[in-house]
């Protein structure tokens, strides 16, 4: 009998967030992502969410020991290029986590602070921003706010482009090596994100497609660790990512009967992934 052949496997990168019944967001996305990058996909569930295209109805955090008990077992046996933190719920998750990883410094950290979800509702509890602020902020390489998680950890309104830059430069000085502040919740036409690290400010321009998009945020993070777990740099993997979660947006469907479309992950991979 021949052996079985072998081959190199691929990067891994881990996603440590939520549960998404509908599919659309949170660990479902991420681990989309990372196949359509051809990356070994990890995940840690932070949370089971009981939603679908029409909303959020009930959330159950799991406990903090087996959340704990994940991580330990990924980092114990993979060579994990990357990590991504979506949803965590509450601040002594929170806290937690930044425990579970305190000894693996050397791993790139995107964190996407997610507090409200596409249909509105708060996906947060208690003191969760601080317990951001204080625990995870200071460790990440990337922060990836949106606009209204921007306007919570800094406790102002964003209106415009100037406001998008002067909130990034914010964001950095609580402890992250790098900001990217993603401005689709500011009006016009076009779509502005802008990207602040150690390299400058980076703004990066696209239209805006109409289309009611979810798990964007969840896709957009998961996309730049699994660029960052093949090697690429923070900026070129940002810059990736966007156009990535741009092609899932316009090749986008709408599953369910609501309003809410998913991105077509798999369709929308690089050209160089694709068999």
């Amino acid at each position: 009998m021949k052996p079985f052949p072998t081959r190199l496997p691929p990067p891994c990168a881990m996603t440590i967030a939520g549960s998404d019944s509908g599919g659309g967001a949170g660990i479902q996305a991420d681990l989309r992502s990372f196949a359509a990058f051809g990356v070994h996909g990890l995940s840690a569930i932070t949370a089971v969410t009981a939603q679908n295209t029409r909303g959020v109805t009930d959330i159950e955090m799991l406990p903090q020991r087996i959340v704990r008990a994940q991580i330990a077992a990924l980092l114990d046996d993979f060579r994990v290029g990357a990590i991504k933190i979506g949803m965590l719920g509450t601040p002594s998750l929170c806290r937690a986590i930044a425990e579970a990883l305190a000894g693996h410094r050397g791993i790139p950290l995107i964190v996407d602070p997610v507090l409200i979800a596409t249909s509105g509702a708060s996906l947060s509890r208690g003191r969760l921003v601080a317990a951001i602020r204080q625990h995870l902020i200071p460790r990440a390489d990337l922060l990836t706010p949106n606009v209204p998680e921007a306007e919570q950890l800094l406790g102002r309104s964003l209106h415009n482009r100037d406001d998008l830059l002067d909130a990034a430069h914010d964001l950095r000085k609580q402890g992250a090596r790098a900001v990217l502040l993603k401005g689709g919740h500011v009006p016009g036409a076009q779509v502005f994100d802008v990207l602040l690290s150690d390299s400058g400010t980076r703004w990066f321009s696209h239209p805006r497609i109409a289309v009611e998009g979810h798990g964007t945020g969840c896709t957009l993070a998961a996309a730049i660790a699994a660029g960052v777990a093949k090697g690429g740099s923070m900026e070129t993997a940002v810059a990736a990512a966007i156009d990535f979660v741009n092609r899932g947006l316009a090749l986008s469907y709408r599953p369910g009967k609501g309003s809410i479309a998913v991105l077509d992950h798999l369709a929308a991979a690089p050209a160089s992934i694709k068999p």
